[in-house]
């Protein structure tokens, strides 16, 4: 009966979730587009849920809810399901329908071809194997070892993009010492040049249109031998020169699009001026001193383990709660506290991880979405999401204390869990370096040829 009470529990927990993805779906991404397919609405939403599952497992294995076998099942069978489509139903169900959208392939060739597409991921998919210390065939094939193993090298490289990414951006965009100081006057003057630009160019396409009413009034009247002279100089009998006025129109063309996004970007610099002024701002602008500080940390200790060779043995909370005890002298109650810190410390993660990637897949699908490519790109948005969860999950085993990575480590087997950490190090770095040197050329004043104006 109890295995069974546990059952129910995950099963309630999931429809949660379920209903969860499927309101995210409708509510955000698919709020602007017409629902034509279901069947990816109940994949991505079976996906999130299924990834969910994996956080909550977690945070049962804390706080001891569930007996110890039911909790060891249901990571079993979360994870097989979970790379299950994340390894199937998701890359064929991407085949089908990007070959399907081909109009000229008849049903049974579709179904041909997506059976191929699905069995060369399959095999590029084992291939990523080769040049990491993956387990190899003698572990077995079809295993859960194996899956995970190789979704995770994709997860943890996603991840760590997205972690170095916002760990540079993040400050950059909250703290004020980054806003650029930007006056009305500015704005005003920017404007004026906005203005004279876009008169000056309807100007030059109008004289550009009357010479070419001129030019083909002339060519209803004027001799064949004169329209070869006039169409070999371009020039009309009214004296204007139809290649010159079309280079200048270019030019101003170009400088119009200049003055155009430095007026955007100097209006988006003012917002965020006045943003900064709000309380809103000023609590944002604490928060990235903190983060940037945490930047420079995190490059420093990631520089540490990968010139070291070098992969924390302890989670922080243990090594804290260690230090506390024995250096500061503190008399506290160790098994107490490292549960109870290491719940709060895991659900902050799981937390900001689930809303961070959600985000980020928001920001991503507007960008980049069609009313015909949505389904698409929300199908390989759920693939994304499913391999940076399993990830996470790998990765956050590390900040639990050893009491509670046992069955975690039970479940994914022979992995070879310090090759993550130092992969993420490694991307991590390369990721928050070349930030930086994005967000700094991007600041970098670009000087604009105002010659077309005089």
């Amino acid at each position: 009966m109890a295995f069974l009470g546990d059952c129910v529990i995950v099963f309630v927990s999931q429809m949660l979730f379920f209903a969860g993805g499927w309101l995210f779906f409708n509510k955000e991404l698919f709020k602007h587009y017409e629902i034509r397919h279901i069947s990816v609405q109940l994949i991505f939403s079976a996906t999130f849920a299924l990834s969910v599952t994996m956080f909550e497992l977690i945070i049962f294995e804390i706080i001891g809810v569930l007996e110890s076998s039911s909790r060891y099942f249901h990571w079993r069978l979360g994870l097989t399901l979970l790379l299950f489509m994340v390894t199937a139903v998701i890359p064929i169900y991407i085949c089908h329908s990007v070959i399907h959208s081909i109009s000229f392939f008849s049903d049974k060739l579709v179904r041909i071809l997506t059976t191929i597409c699905w069995f060369v991921f399959l095999y590029g998919l084992w291939r990523i194997g080769e040049p990491f210390p993956l387990l190899s065939a003698s572990h077995g094939i079809f295993t859960i070892e194996q899956g995970v193993s190789r979704i995770s090298v994709i997860g943890v490289t996603v991840m760590a993009i997205l972690s170095g990414f916002g760990a540079v951006n993040y400050p950059y965009t909250s703290m004020t010492y980054f806003i650029k100081p930007v006056s009305r006057n500015d704005i005003i003057c920017f404007e004026r040049r906005l203005a004279l630009t876009v008169d000056m160019l309807v100007a030059k396409k109008r004289r550009i249109a009357m010479a070419a009413y001129i030019h083909n009034k002339q060519h209803t009247t004027k001799p064949r031998i004169w329209e070869m002279i006039t169409s070999a100089v371009h020039r009309t009998s009214s004296g204007e020169d139809i290649n010159q006025l079309k280079q200048e129109v270019y030019g101003l063309e170009e400088l119009l699009r200049s003055v155009f996004l430095e007026l955007n970007s100097l209006k988006n610099m003012e917002e965020r001026q006045r943003w900064s002024q709000t309380l809103k701002g000023k609590y944002f602008n604490v928060i990235g001193h903190f983060f940037s500080v945490y930047c420079v940390y995190k490059i420093f200790m990631c520089c540490i383990n990968i010139i070291f060779d070098r992969v924390g043995r302890k989670d922080p909370v243990t090594r804290g709660l260690e230090i506390a005890i024995h250096w500061c002298g503190f008399d506290i109650d160790f098994a107490f506290w490292n549960q109870h810190i290491s719940f709060m410390l895991v659900g902050c993660i799981v937390v900001t991880s689930i809303r961070g990637l959600l985000l980020t897949l928001t920001k991503f699908f507007y960008r980049i979405s069609s009313s015909k490519s949505s389904n698409i790109i929300v199908l390989i948005l759920g693939q994304i999401m499913g391999m940076y969860f399993c990830s996470s999950v790998l990765l956050m085993r590390m900040n639990m204390p050893a009491e509670y990575r046992v069955i975690i480590t039970e479940v994914l087997g022979n992995l070879h869990f310090n090759f993550y950490h130092r992969w993420f190090d490694v991307i991590f770095l390369v990721s928050a370096l070349t930030t930086t040197v994005v967000l700094y050329l991007s600041r970098k004043p670009v000087p604009s040829d105002d010659s077309d104006l005089h």
